[in-house]
């Protein structure tokens, strides 16, 4: 195997070790993560590609399978080598959105104010469920992943102040997502003093399953992006002062930006080019840089 600064060029795609300062990837998560060393990072924080959501136009992309099994399944190859990448005490918050079936539609109309926001067609309605059913995406995955082998620690409920305006009339309005908490193992850290919050007695307590963070606009961004103080509790939970924190789709890079404003080295995976460059800019305007590795496949 050849080994260039910022490149990487295989017949064999293998990383033999992982540098002490902050990188990011510029490949797919599956490859990038299966060939990364064991347990060289403390913790792992993401949002993957919702299912159905929205068209980042590559080939054989997360979010875009026909059926949400299919789906499932491809989180959950990925976070199995996630699995592997995270040291034995190592932890993993997971944040995921949830969708209603199509009811039969396959287009979808065209979202005027954002039109990156969305696939220009619906997948269609799942085995077993009917139209209009919520189609419990979250709840699916982690069931997934706790029958491979995560440890299934919390469900913790990002409310949402300002939520994405609905024009619903026969359900309430959604203005919540889903992150779980899982460990490698039955034993991890988890520094609980770290984020500890003022209960309404004034005094300190632990902090509670639900967490109530605005959303958070970026002006170089045409996609959703992180709030950093969403990101921020499960950091200094997770790692430690010059621990590594993984983000296997890193997009904006708020994974990265809050890593370092805490004195974390991050690691990144990003399959787009153009999400990075958006990421270097913000984490330079913050006085943070890192390493872009461009991962090429065989033949390309």
């Amino acid at each position: 195997m050849e080994v260039r600064t910022g490149t990487i060029t295989q017949p064999t795609l293998i990383f033999s070790e992982v540098s002490d300062k902050s990188s990011v990837y510029l490949g797919d998560a599956y490859e990038v993560l299966s060939n990364l060393p064991s347990q060289v990072c403390q913790t792992a924080v993401t949002s993957p590609p919702y299912w159905g959501l929205r068209d980042y136009e590559l080939p054989g992309q997360i979010g875009s399978e026909e059926k949400v099994d299919d789906y499932v399944r491809s989180l959950v190859l990925v976070f199995r080598e996630l699995r592997r990448v995270l040291k034995d005490d190592g932890t993993f918050w997971l944040n995921l959105g949830d969708c209603y079936t199509s009811g039969g539609r396959t287009w979808r109309a065209p979202d005027k104010k954002n039109p990156a926001r969305a696939m220009s067609y619906r997948p269609p309605t799942p085995d077993g469920l009917k139209p209009k059913d919520l189609v419990g995406v979250p709840w699916r995955v982690a069931m997934a992943l706790q029958a491979d082998g995560w440890y299934l620690r919390s469900e913790i409920i990002w409310h949402k102040p300002n939520p994405h305006p609905e024009s619903v009339k026969d359900r309430p309005s959604r203005a919540h997502e889903t992150i779980f908490l899982m460990s490698k193992s039955e034993k991890y850290l988890y520094d609980y003093e770290a984020i500890r919050e003022k209960g309404v007695n004034g005094k300190r307590r632990n902090k509670r399953s639900v967490w109530t963070i605005q959303t958070e606009p970026l002006n170089d961004a045409h996609f959703a992006t992180f709030p950093t103080k969403l990101i921020e509790p499960c950091i200094l939970a997770g790692s430690r002062v010059g621990d590594s924190v993984i983000d296997p789709f890193f997009g904006s890079g708020t994974t990265g930006l809050v890593a370092a404003l805490h004195g974390r080295n991050f690691i990144g995976v990003e399959m787009k080019p153009e999400y990075v460059k958006i990421a270097k800019k913000r984490l330079g305007e913050y006085g943070f840089t890192f390493s872009v590795v461009k991962v090429d496949r065989e033949g390309e």
